[in-house]
């Protein structure tokens, strides 16, 4: 699915929860500093910036299907990294390899996970490392009930009643099965429970968490679609945040 973020510059100064949550995946990936490494769904660069410090003699590629994500990444990183505007179930390096690829928060993303893994896989040196997390099953249950309660109400049922929304949260076994079928070896697949990553929840659900669902109404629909889940969450919500880990090497 193209990417619906639209306001990058807004993400970026909103993600500094998803930024330390990113940093935490980041340890996991073993690395020398020669590397050349993929960050897949790099966003506005944040960790993308903290995987360079990783790599002061390698090369880092920050791949994203939102042109508004990539411009604020741009801002943030200058020609320090190669920015390619692409859906990661396309990815295509022109016959390029990498020797690593990292992902955070961004495959829940993606409807098609077996032809995402084969993509991935396809950009990866044999031996090479996949380290990444994203949501997992149970993720934001709260979040999806009142998002579907909303959405299955006039005005908004015309363009979203029925709509399961553009969020895969996949079980770490199903992860695990899909990532050996696409060439992956050594795999470990967890889930982690997280806090949410917000620190003002309307503005996390307009600029992230529903931007697939107000890309989908019309302009003057959006402001009071968020609104009204924010209502049909209540007063204090809690909203369940759980993360799918990856590690895998490509065999």
């Amino acid at each position: 699915m193209p990417s619906s973020y639209r306001d990058g510059a807004t993400y970026d100064r909103i993600s500094a929860p998803l930024e330390r949550i990113g940093r935490e995946v980041l340890e996991r990936l073993a690395l020398s500093g020669y590397e050349t490494v993929l960050d897949a769904g790099c966003g506005t660069g944040r960790v993308t910036e903290a995987l360079l410090e990783r790599l002061p003699r390698g090369h880092v590629i920050g791949v994203d299907g939102s042109a508004e994500m990539l411009e604020a990444a741009r801002a943030r990183l200058g020609d320090r990294v190669e920015l390619i505007h692409q859906d990661l179930d396309q990815l295509d390096l022109d016959g390029r390899c990498v020797d690593a690829i990292l992902s955070t928060a961004t495959f829940h993303w993606l409807a098609n996970h077996p032809q995402l893994f084969t993509r991935l896989r396809a950009v990866l040196r044999d031996g090479g490392q996949l380290v990444a997390q994203c949501g997992g099953t149970g993720n934001t249950v709260e979040l999806t009930a009142a998002v579907r309660a909303v959405g299955d109400r006039a005005p908004y049922a015309a363009q979203l009643g029925g709509w399961a929304g553009p969020w895969n949260f996949v079980a770490p076994e199903q992860t695990a099965e899909r990532l050996r079928t696409a060439g992956f070896d050594e795999v470990r697949t967890w889930l982690v429970s997280k806090p949410a990553p917000y620190e003002d929840l309307r503005e996390w659900l307009a600029t992230n968490a529903l931007t697939a669902h107000t890309a989908r109404l019309p302009a003057q629909l959006r402001e009071p679609f968020v609104d009204a889940v924010v209502d049909e969450l209540g007063p204090d919500p809690t909203i369940s945040y759980v993360r799918l880990n990856i590690d895998a090497i490509a065999s």
